[in-house]
């Protein structure tokens, strides 16, 4: 089970990546088709709210590909505060 969440964290950290990649080639794609001013704005948001989700989809994956979630605890009397 360890290693299908290594996998998985590739997976989310990759994820992350590629999308935010196409987020910044379809806002570059669409600003230069019709580069009015509530175009450029409408874009420039979307890329500024979907940073720190990419980020938070690399810190899981990192998180989970370096075994932070292999010991999960089973009932709340085992959480540490």
């Amino acid at each position: 089970m360890n290693a299908i969440k290594k996998f998985f964290g590739v997976v989310w950290m990759i994820l992350g990546v590629v999308t935010y990649g196409i987020l910044l080639k379809t806002a570059l794609e669409q600003i230069s088709a019709k580069p009015t001013t509530d175009t450029i704005v409408q874009w420039s948001i979307f890329v500024i709210i979907f940073f720190p989700i990419t980020i938070g989809f690399l810190i899981f994956g990192w998180l989970a590909f370096k075994g932070a979630y292999d010991e999960l605890p089973t009932s709340s009397d085992e959480i540490e505060g």
